[in-house]
């Protein structure tokens, strides 16, 4: 998940002058926190044997001492293996089968150092080490003074530094030296879910990242200091708001003490009246929270961008003894309230939740991806230009919500500000919990459940996140279900007691497993029988019996561009694939089978044929679930795509690569999405000659905006473009947050097409300005004939993984007799490669 750019980097000398200073008289308006980012490219790195470092005295090392200069350069925030690529220890792990060869790095560990000098006047002062994420577990010294061990990738920790910390106008008598242990990563993933990202899944090969993935930073305050603040928002009658300010406050010293709290609140992204409240408490020694009511008239509500502005409040708060300024605190927060309600169609014996979400008491219909992040699995990678281009392009793409789903981790605070801005909504797993094998030993489950609650209080400020849920899949893996619902419980539970949002224990609650623990029969589905299950049901026989009240994953698979394969596939595997497609979980078996449900044809062809057959392949598969679901709202309330991105360059789900780069299928989920969709009801998209064309044509709202007057045409063309049949029709009134059906389609046109056909639909409000377009690509052929010939795919696809097992990417280089894994056909331009047939150019 993580960050690289940089705050402020380490300079030999630490200047703190352009900050407030604590223990000094500062105006509110002018105070800020004083600390120093330890970001940068200044950090070495050193490999040593599991327990040899401290053996070596590595933790001992002088702060005046140069050894650390020859250690690797490394960069923090990062990881271990982006680092040794950057000096060239690896190869680039995301190419190839590179990331075979890397597997040795994880059976080390890795000691970073980071040398610098202060010479700031502490006194009076009190000097704190935050490391906000190490992933996984860490030992920590500063000039040789042991300072702690951490375990868990998520939950940030602090250290006091006074006593170890040297400062001084000298040069050597200010030099201080930051030592920090990586330990090997785990291996078992059971043993540290929830507090590890899951390593494996059928989209990733067995490295196991790590790394210092978050900043560290020197903080300064005074005796008395701010640990937390949270800003609970609650909307009253007439527009108005009460904010509850929680702090939670540490007074350090032996003895109680009269602090002042000042607070400001004024809008952020849009101009309002700044709220001033002061209020003095007396602060006992240790940690305590205080509570203060603060009331804000006319309130400014946050709104996903579908359904309003999302507003924005900035608060800063001071603490000070008699006017001595002790620690500040900046946060931004939103106004809004989430709640959720009953599916209709669904009885309290089917479902166990309600799943149709309200913001600000408003019905909001989810459109989403998952996630599939952060952008890089390996997060040296990453950098704030991909978060922003990413966020963007899910709006660009329609969606109001991003599903963060538990095979991946909560974000940094980066992704939630740039959804708080965009107005885009957040579905979180709080922790990844991909296993329902956990441990039962209570002090595992304690630390599990400590390490969401701190993962919540990070985040719980940011209006973009409406709601929680538990874990992803667990049931599913799960050798004892009514462990696992009490433990998933009393996770919601701790989580609730933190933050007022709603919260489910897992997804999707209708295997077996979960009806044993007590859930019911339609809690939600995950749509991903139609790849899994490959062969069994063509696509519109498939989605068209799925009647859930909420839709967790939706998956279909597609390959990257072919500008995209070249950065991490060999040139001599592009074509006919080589093994380093398996390698990134090209299942081609079933891409095959797929482009031949969608077009009638697998499109081997070519390199370029291929690729953007599975591509529209995996759009128009999308597109059509999409609609179905969306037609039945109210019943269903959500739908979200697996995946909208992949965290490393894979043949998988996403339909944004590794590289930033939209699929073709990108845009059909585009248009799938639009809050106010036309769309085509049809039975079949196979046609015979002799049959007269029908279908339905709907128009589905998710606006809380009426349309009067509105003119709906569809036009019907062949392959060339040749018009065959078209009409006009009047919508009276287009209700807001609707979905319903308006007229049937009949059309005898299809007795001399040869291929395909397209259906263009339009929609126009009373000024004559498109408000929807859609369109369908249609075949001539057999469907039931068809059907049969994808079953029959379906049981070769099968077959093949009795013998090979499914994700061992040998199933699919069965003939590996010649170079590049071809065997060919006589004299012939066939050639047979990795189980399927490929013309040669």
């Amino acid at each position: 998940m993580y960050l690289k750019f940089i705050s402020l980097t380490v300079l030999c000398f630490l200047s703190f002058s352009a900050m407030a200073q604590p223990g000094s008289e500062v105006s509110h308006k002018d105070n800020s926190q004083l600390s120093q980012d330890l970001s940068g490219f200044k950090w070495k790195m050193k490999m040593m044997l599991p327990g040899e470092g401290v053996k070596a005295g590595l933790h001992e090392l002088p702060p005046e001492d140069i050894e650390t200069l020859v250690w690797n350069s490394a960069e923090v925030p990062g990881d271990v293996y982006t680092d040794l690529w950057k000096i060239g220890a690896i190869e680039d792990p995301y190419f190839g089968r590179n990331s075979v060869k890397a597997q040795w790095v994880m059976h080390y560990e890795w000691w970073y150092a980071l040398q610098f000098n202060v010479t700031q006047d502490i006194t009076d002062q009190l000097v704190r080490l935050d490391f906000e994420g190490v992933d996984y577990a860490c030992d920590v010294w500063l000039n040789g003074h042991f300072l702690g061990s951490h375990e868990g990738a998520f939950s940030g920790f602090s250290f006091d530094i006074n006593k170890a910390l040297r400062t001084s106008k000298k040069y050597l008598a200010s030099s201080n030296i930051l030592m920090v242990r990586l330990a090997p990563p785990p291996q078992v993933n059971a043993k540290v879910a929830g507090r590890k990202t899951p390593w494996f899944g059928d989209y990733w090969r067995d490295l196991n990242p790590f790394g210092i993935y978050r900043s560290v930073k020197m903080v300064y305050t005074g005796k008395t200091r701010i640990k937390d603040v949270y800003l609970r928002p609650k909307i009253e009658a007439d527009n108005n708001a009460k904010v509850t300010l929680e702090v939670e406050v540490e007074n350090t010293e032996a003895f109680p003490k009269e602090i002042t709290f000042i607070s400001t609140i004024q809008g952020k992204n849009f101009k309002s009246d700044v709220i001033s409240t002061s209020f003095t408490e007396t602060i006992a020694p240790g940690k305590q929270t205080i509570k203060k009511d603060i009331f804000i008239e006319d309130a400014q509500l946050w709104w996903p961008w579908d359904l309003g502005k999302p507003n924005l409040y900035t608060s800063k708060l001071s603490l000070s003894e008699n006017k001595i300024n002790q620690d500040f605190k900046e946060t931004t927060f939103g106004i809004r309230e989430v709640k959720m309600a009953w599916n209709p169609g669904f009885t309290k014996d089917e479902v166990s939740f309600p799943r149709t979400t309200m913001i600000n008491s408003k019905k909001i219909f989810i459109r989403s991806a998952c996630w599939g992040g952060p952008p890089d699995i390996f997060t040296g990678r990453t950098s704030e230009e991909k978060y922003r281009k990413l966020i963007q392009l899910a709006k660009d793409a329609n969606m109001n919500n991003i599903r963060i789903f538990g095979w991946h981790p909560s974000e940094i605070p980066l992704f939630y500000e740039l959804c708080n801005e965009a107005g885009i909504t957040v579905w979180n797993d709080i922790i990844p919990l991909g296993t329902g094998n956990l441990s039962h030993d209570e002090d595992f489950i304690a630390t599990t459940i400590a390490e969401g609650v701190a993962v919540i209080k990070e985040r719980r400020n940011n209006p973009s996140l409406i709601m929680m849920e538990g874990g992803e899949e667990m049931f599913l893996r799960s050798g004892d279900p009514a462990f696992t619902r009490n433990f998933l419980e009393q996770l919601g539970k701790a989580l609730q007691e933190q933050v007022d949002l709603p919260y489910v224990p897992d997804s999707p609650m209708t295997d077996e497993p979960s009806q044993e623990a007590g859930y019911k029969p339609k809690e939600a589905v995950h749509a991903l029988a139609y790849f899994y299950n490959m062969g069994h049901a063509p696509m519109e026989d498939w989605y068209s019996k799925l009647d859930f009240p909420i839709v967790p994953e939706l998956a279909i698979t597609s390959v990257p561009n072919i500008e995209s394969l070249k950065k991490f596939i060999p040139e001599n595997e592009l074509w006919p694939p080589g093994l380093s497609w398996g390698h990134h979980w090209a299942d081609l078996d079933r891409l095959r089978a797929q482009n031949f449900d969608a077009f009638g044809s697998e499109k081997t062809g070519s390199l370029q044929e291929f690729v953007e057959a599975t591509q529209d392949a995996q759009g128009i598969i999308f597109q059509l679930s999409i609609e179905h679901f969306r037609r039945n709202k109210p019943e269903t309330s959500g739908i979200s795509l697996c995946h909208f991105i992949t965290y490393w360059p894979d043949m998988k789900w996403g339909i944004v690569d590794n590289y930033q780069q939209p699929k073709r299928s990108y845009d059909y989920v585009k248009t799938a999405y639009q809050p106010v969709l036309i769309n085509m009801q049809f039975q079949k998209r196979r046609w015979l000659h002799t049959d007269i064309f029908k279908g339905k044509i709907w128009v589905v709202n998710d606006f809380y905006t009426e349309y009067d007057d509105c003119v709906a045409n569809y036009t019907i063309t062949n392959h060339s473009g040749k018009i065959l049949d078209k009409d006009t029709f009047n919508i009276a009134k287009i209700e807001e947050n609707s979905s319903k059906a308006w007229f049937d389609l009949k059309a005898d046109v299809l007795k001399n097409i040869k291929d395909n056909f397209y259906v263009h639909l339009e929609l126009k409000d009373k000024t004559g300005e498109i408000i929807s377009k859609n369109n369908y690509m249609l075949l001539i052929g057999d469907h039931d004939k068809a059907a049969k010939e994808f079953k029959a795919m379906g049981s070769e696809i099968r077959q093949r993984n009795e013998t090979y097992k499914y994700s061992n990417y040998n199933q699919f280089f069965d003939k590996l007799t010649r170079e590049n894994g071809a065997e060919y056909e006589s004299q012939t331009d066939t050639v047979t490669a990795r189980g399927f047939k490929i013309k040669t150019q």
